[in-house]
């Protein structure tokens, strides 16, 4: 089963949630957003887990890169 969460920034926290399913999770590093991603999808779809359901898990996100220097081109 393929899952897509949208992944933002909210001030100083990180929010996930799955699109088309309710599940909504938050970290304050995207390291640990992404531990939460995987903990919240298995506890939503735990059943079908245990039966041997295989979930992917696909991440969407928005980046912003700011003060970022030109790259030198040779």
């Amino acid at each position: 089963m393929l899952l897509k969460f949208e992944v933002y920034r909210d001030g100083r926290w990180w929010g996930a949630r799955s699109m088309g399913h309710a599940i909504f999770t938050q970290a304050r590093t995207l390291d640990r957003l992404y531990e939460n991603i995987k903990e919240a999808a298995y506890l939503h779809f735990e059943e079908a887990v245990d039966e041997g359901e295989k979930l992917e898990i696909l991440i969407l996100a928005d980046a912003e890169v700011t003060g970022a220097r030109k790259a030198a081109t040779g």
